[in-house]
């Protein structure tokens, strides 16, 4: 397989990356409408584009260990950052940067890092099933209508999860429901724009890999992973 290392790295890097721009909440207004949104919205849906090209050219197999290889990473980075917080700052450090603009900017909560990691699991694995169960049903043809119907689904659960957890409590019932159907509509909608260029990377990694995986008699518990796979 010539790009599957490249493009498993540069899904994990898309998830992390997500994991830190998401601590901002921003507004903006379209046409009078107010629009909440927070940072990961502009690049966690490119998580799911590598999804449905994982699934498609590679199988639930691989993509079942690859959402795994990005599940670990985020616990691992979450752990090193709340790590580096908590050790003692130097003194000179502490005088020119400042512990207390270090946490600021880099600080996250337990929750907040506890949302992005079961939205990102259950979001991903929603995504990657219905798209090979659709694959499987429809004989390899559509494959626009499974892209989008995969997505629909799995950045509902995705949203709705990291939203809940991340903020039911903090703002109130009206902002967090406009943050969750705001966030919502824009990945999907995402997608949906992008979902030509997607067809086209997904038949030329296709035709340069060779393969063309049918999840047939594949067992779809997220949790059966083998190295082997």
């Amino acid at each position: 397989m010539k790009l599957y290392e490249f493009l498993v790295g540069f899904f994990v890097m898309v998830v992390v990356i997500s994991n830190v721009v998401t601590i901002k909440v921003f507004e903006i207004y379209v046409w009078g409408m107010r629009l909440v949104f927070d940072g990961g919205a502009l690049i966690f849906p490119i998580s799911y584009i590598f999804a449905d090209i994982f699934t498609e050219v590679y199988g639930y197999k691989k993509t079942r260990k690859i959402i795994w290889i990005g599940f670990i990473c985020l616990i691992i980075f979450n752990f090193l950052l709340y790590l580096v917080l908590i050790l003692p700052p130097e003194q000179s450090w502490n005088n020119s940067v400042g512990q207390e603009n270090f946490e600021k900017i880099f600080s996250i909560s337990v929750r907040i890092a506890l949302a992005g990691i079961v939205g990102y699991f259950w979001g991903e694995f929603a995504n990657s099933f219905v798209l090979s169960k659709m694959k499987i049903m429809n004989k390899g043809q559509y494959l626009w209508n499974r892209i989008i119907l995969s997505t629909i689904i799995g950045q509902l659960v995705d949203t709705t999860l990291f939203c809940t957890i991340a903020f039911i409590g903090i703002i109130d019932f009206k902002t967090l429901l406009n943050y969750i159907l705001t966030g919502y509509f824009y990945k999907v909608g995402v997608e949906f724009l992008l979902s030509p260029l997607t067809i086209i990377i997904i038949y030329k990694i296709k035709k340069i890999e060779g393969i063309d995986v049918y999840d047939y008699n594949t067992n779809f518990n997220p949790f059966a992973i083998k190295i082997t796979d």
